[in-house]
């Protein structure tokens, strides 16, 4: 139980079913003084008094978990190395992967529970044949499957998401206003929760510190300076501060990161374009597609708002000799950095997920 509307409604229909229901929210910010900026961040302490008023209203036990250790490590640190190679990483995929649905669901099978069950807008789908699958939430805009891509097969068979066919948002917050659930117009939380005044770069700046280094154009030709390549990422446009204009009067934006020279490349939109992607860090969300060594069609989702496109994908064998997923896109898609996570899909159904390693430029 977050704090927020989804969970609290989530909690109430899995009551009205007729589970037995205790309550947890999560401990993640080392923090324990952390307390909510409006609609940024998340587990702070007003959302844990936000869900204990919940379960109390609902009748059912309630706890608080500390994970904070275990989220810093595997979350947090994970963000700055990430950053600090040049990549771009994704924390709510890690948070989802490492500590939603591995350490929540860890502790809770070790206690004697049953399953986890979350506010996500997303479906568990049963097959004919008794697979299990997961699916786009029909309300479009507030589908949450692309952050649910690292589920595993098993994973799924121990988790429940009583709201991931609701109709809309406006549906879930009126039923929880009728309910009498005081978390009902509670705003959404976004931006990333350790970092609650939005700005990333400032942020790592004070973690990692600063790094004064040059950003060059694709000839080579210095244009401008920067405090750290690693406060860059691909496809970066704002805060550049270029001293030496673009031949074309067009913007620039960031083509590469690299951190071992400690330059960021920069150059016109069109050389964003990529065509393919690869990843080693792969994994299958319920049964693997048959026959996987071989080109089987889907679409690739690279940003959790983003649009699916039409691709390809398959096994292959990457340079090191390890099997890597390979996607093959129909049509060129711009600014995709290493670090972000490629979701697969057919349809509705997702079926797995890579972090991207390498790109293949148009």
């Amino acid at each position: 139980m977050s704090g927020g509307v989804d969970s609290a409604v989530a909690a109430a229909r899995a009551v009205e079913a007729g589970h037995e229901v205790v309550g947890v929210h999560l401990a993640l910010s080392r923090n324990s003084g952390t307390l909510r900026t409006g609609s940024r961040g998340c587990c702070t302490i007003e959302d844990s008094v936000d869900a204990q008023r919940v379960a109390n209203l609902l009748g059912v036990p309630f706890y608080v978990w500390d994970f904070s250790e275990r989220f810093k490590a595997d979350v947090v640190d994970d963000f700055i190395a990430e950053y600090s190679a040049g990549r771009t990483p994704n924390p709510c995929m890690r948070c989802n992967e490492r500590i939603k649905f591995a350490a929540l669901l860890e502790k809770a099978l070790a206690l004697g529970f049953d399953a986890i069950c979350t506010g996500h807008y997303a479906e568990v789908l049963t097959t004919d044949d008794g697979q299990l699958e997961l699916h786009r939430s029909p309300a479009l805009a507030k589908d949450q499957s692309y952050v649910l891509g690292v589920l595993t097969a098993d994973e799924l068979k121990r988790v429940l998401f009583p709201i991931g066919a609701s109709a809309d948002k406006a549906m879930v917050r009126a039923e929880a206003e009728a309910r009498g659930l005081s978390v009902a117009n509670k705003p959404d939380s976004y931006d990333i929760c350790f970092i609650p005044e939005g700005d990333t770069a400032e942020w790592l700046a004070e973690k990692v510190g600063v790094a004064p280094g040059v950003i060059e154009d694709r000839e080579g030709n210095v244009v401008g300076e920067h405090q750290g390549a690693h406060l860059f990422t691909v496809g970066q446009r704002k805060g550049l501060h270029l001293g030496r204009p673009a031949t074309d009067g067009k913007p620039r934006f960031v083509l590469e990161v690299r951190p071992k020279e400690n330059k960021v490349i920069v150059g016109p939109h069109s050389a964003l374009a990529i065509t393919a992607l690869s990843g080693q860090r792969y994994s299958w969300c319920g049964a693997a597609p048959m026959d996987a060594v071989n080109w089987f069609d889907c679409q690739v989702q690279v940003r959790a708002h983003g649009e699916a496109l039409d691709a390809k994908a398959r096994l292959s064998v990457g340079a090191d000799g390890d099997l890597q997923l390979e996607v093959s896109l129909k049509e060129p898609v711009f600014g995709v950095a290493s670090g972000q996570t490629a979701v697969l899909y057919q349809g509705t159904r997702v079926l797995g997920q890579c972090t991207i390693d390498s790109t293949v430029s148009a």
